[in-house]
């Protein structure tokens, strides 16, 4: 494992068939960011994806190889903030749509053998439909996790901001969820959205270790990359351990106009931090 860690650290970076770079990952195209993580010792990647689907496993798994780094995780951010495609759209061909997207995702994650995450795709909600939207939602998440399980994979449901979704803000709402499904599923863990719902990152993580397959991490003051120094870095990785926590770590945070620096910057971070577990 990279940094002195127990667990895989893994770089977000954007899948080929992204319109664009997601803008809290590695900007390069894939082959590119794969070789650059790679040097800067990073163990794996969260490859976020738009359209992809299981025929799209050999070629992502080539790629990422041939760098010496594994797939970690899926990510379907993309599906929602490039294409406008939610679980809750008024338009059934809209929904229909993104939940297409999303089983495709799962496919894709089931012959990689690694989870699916879901977060912002799920959409807000619109005066007067909130009920129905969430009966929508929570429809397409029980069809999303069975997918994900028939095909080896396991979803993990992400708490996010109310500023990104209407719904499943927080770890306690996001586990109601994920034990109302018939499918194993789990959660993920992102530091700047607890932090904007006023829930203790430390705390949350402390909690929820055990049912968290993943924890993505960036700089609480503006989302950018870690700091040598921070003293929740220790603190997370403590309550990580305390926890049993068996997923990995994902930087998710903006580039800051360099994504190798950024790189760089939160793997020394994540290094210096993990002398805590020594």
């Amino acid at each position: 494992m990279s940094a002195g860690l127990p667990w895989p650290l893994a770089y977000t970076v954007s899948g080929d068939d992204c319109a664009s770079p997601v803008p809290l990952g590695h900007t390069a195209p894939l082959a590119e960011a794969v070789r650059d993580l790679a040097e800067l010792g990073y163990d794996g990647v969260e490859v976020q994806v738009r359209e992809a689907d299981a025929q799209d496993a050999e070629a992502l798994t080539r790629t990422v190889e041939a760098a010496g780094l594994e797939v970690l995780g899926v990510g379907t951010g993309p599906v929602a903030a490039q294409d406008r495609l939610t679980l809750t759209d008024p338009s059934s061909d809209v929904r229909r749509h993104a939940l297409d997207r999303l089983l495709g995702a799962a496919r894709l994650a089931g012959e990689l053998g690694v989870p699916v995450t879901l977060g912002q795709t799920r959409g807000t909600f619109l005066p007067g439909l909130a009920g129905t939207q969430r009966l929508w939602a929570e429809r397409a998440l029980r069809r999303l996790a069975e997918e994900a399980a028939d095909r080896g994979s396991r979803l993990l449901l992400e708490p996010q901001s109310r500023t990104s979704t209407s719904l499943w803000n927080t770890p306690a709402e996001a586990i109601a969820a994920v034990a109302a499904l018939d499918a194993p599923a789990g959660l993920v863990l992102d530091t700047h959205h607890l932090d904007a719902e006023g829930v203790d990152a430390v705390r949350a993580v402390t909690e929820h270790a055990g049912v968290t397959g993943c924890l993505q991490l960036a700089a609480p003051s503006d989302r950018g990359p870690l700091t040598v120094g921070d003293p929740r870095l220790p603190a997370l990785l403590t309550a990580l351990r305390a926890g049993g926590f068996t997923g990995w770590l994902t930087l998710e945070h903006i580039q800051d106009g360099d994504s190798t620096r950024a790189a760089a910057r939160s793997w020394t971070a994540l290094t210096d931090a993990a002398s805590v577990l020594s």
